[in-house]
This record gives structure tokens, C-alpha cells and sequence, in this order.
């Protein structure tokens, strides 16, 4: 189960996430099927490779920060 502040940190990575790619949409957050303690962000991305790419490197410093300062491990899933 997700608690408070996994949300919170959730929808504040997506929302840093949102502020430099508006495009992008946040379509579910969920617990990962192998191990309940990651939680999993679900966006949907766009077509271009190369935006994929510069999104993916964006989050995954995001994601990393996170998991530095709250322990949390978040991982942003393209859709």
C-alpha cells in the first residue's frame, strides 16, 4: 500500500516533471509487482526518441534524489 508521503513524493516528481515537459500526462501510480516498497509512476510519453531519452535522464535524477533523502524508490514507466 502507498502511504502519504510516497503519494506526495510521487505527484511532486511528476509535477517537476510536468513544469519543463507540459506535454506529458501522469496516468496511474502504482506498487511494483516484484517488490512492494518501489513504487511505480506511469506517464505517458511522447513519439520522439530523443525527448524520451532527455525525459528518462530528467527523471531518473529525480527518482534518485528521492531515494537519497526519503529512501524511496520511485521509477518513472513510460506508457
Amino acid at each position: 500500500m502507498i502511504n502519504f508521503k510516497q503519494k506526495e513524493l510521487c505527484n511532486e516528481l511528476f509535477n517537476q516533471l510536468h513544469l519543463k515537459y507540459p506535454e506529458l500526462r501522469l496516468t496511474n501510480i502504482t506498487q511494483s509487482p516484484e517488490n512492494p516498497e518501489d513504487i511505480w509512476l506511469h506517464i505517458n510519453y511522447p513519439e520522439d526518441e530523443d525527448l524520451q531519452i532527455e525525459i528518462g535522464e530528467f527523471s531518473s535524477d529525480l527518482a534518485t534524489d528521492i531515494l537519497l533523502n526519503y529512501g524511496y524508490s520511485i521509477m518513472v514507466l513510460p506508457e
